[in-house]
């Protein structure tokens, strides 16, 4: 029998990265006995994760009591602990959410202290008027200088549209800045669809070549690998989703990084490393 090639080569298919959001700053292990806090309890998630499939480990630190928490100094920690697990096998990306306690200036101000390889900014946050565009264009500029991948968080397709126009005015240094299409919202029962993700790729709303999808659900996994198919990147863990796609509570984040994982492969597509997406975002240190 005479197999098509075009149809059975993966190598069609662009590799797709999988990011892990392994606990985010909002659940506790009253929503998860397996959701990691501690630097060490990060580390071993990163390890199983990078394992299972992962090339980037989305952080957040918490303080004493459990709560979000914005601080160099944690960061740092947690950066040693998943450095020491996995070497420079994943990238790891800090936080600047808010989560309501934190300002602009505070968010900006934990990176430039942090110095991190990677972070994630909410636009929303960041630049919630005008007056806030200056000072967020100025912390772009230092990003850049200091080799440090910015990742734009966008809920909504409106979002998108107010950073292309702060890219026609020469405000983002960043050519292909990376971003993350956000489906839905932190609510109560919370379900994405993978339709959610087609107001954000309409033909009257701007493309960025470097773009990457989270969804909250059970259809998480399922979000993510149409996302993929469409050319983008995949978000997955317990910040937004204990489930499985069978609707079975996840045993810890790996198992949702190789469900991902495995939807991708049945779909022909290839998993990218570490330093595949390094080289896509094009700010390797």
């Amino acid at each position: 029998m005479t197999v098509d090639r075009s149809i059975a080569d993966p190598g069609l298919l662009a590799p797709t990265a999988i990011a892990v959001a392994p606990n985010g700053g909002r659940l506790g292990k009253e929503d998860h006995p397996a959701l990691p806090i501690g630097p060490q309890e990060l580390a071993r998630t990163a390890a199983a994760c990078l394992e299972a499939g992962a090339a980037m480990i989305h952080a957040h630190v918490r303080d004493r009591d459990g709560g979000h928490l914005l601080d160099a100094h944690a960061y740092r920690e947690v950066t040693k602990a998943i450095r020491d697990a996995v070497g420079e096998r994943l990238i790891i990306q800090i936080t600047s959410e808010a989560v309501g306690r934190y300002q602009p200036a505070e968010q900006m101000a934990v990176v430039r202290a942090t110095r991190p390889e990677a972070v994630s900014l909410a636009l929303r946050e960041l630049v919630p008027d005008p007056s806030h565009e200056a000072a967020f264009a100025e912390f772009l500029w230092w990003l850049k200088s200091e080799r440090i991948a910015p990742q734009i968080i966008l809920y909504a397709p409106e979002e998108a549209s107010a950073l292309a126009a702060m890219q026609q005015r020469g405000l983002v240094p960043f050519e292909n800045i990376p971003v993350l299409y956000v489906l839905g919202r932190y609510t109560p029962g919370q379900v994405s669809r993978p339709a959610d993700l087609l107001p954000f790729l309409a033909h009257d709303r701007p493309r960025f070549a470097r773009w990457m999808v989270c969804a909250f659900g059970r259809e998480e996994t399922a979000c993510v690998t149409a996302g993929a198919l469409l050319g983008g990147h995949a978000r997955v863990g317990f910040e937004n989703n204990f489930s499985l796609p069978d609707g079975t509570t996840a045993m810890d984040n790996a198992a949702l990084v190789a469900a991902t994982r495995c939807a991708l492969a049945a779909c022909g597509v290839r998993t990218a490393r570490a330093n595949d997406l390094r080289a896509a975002w094009s700010v390797q240190r």
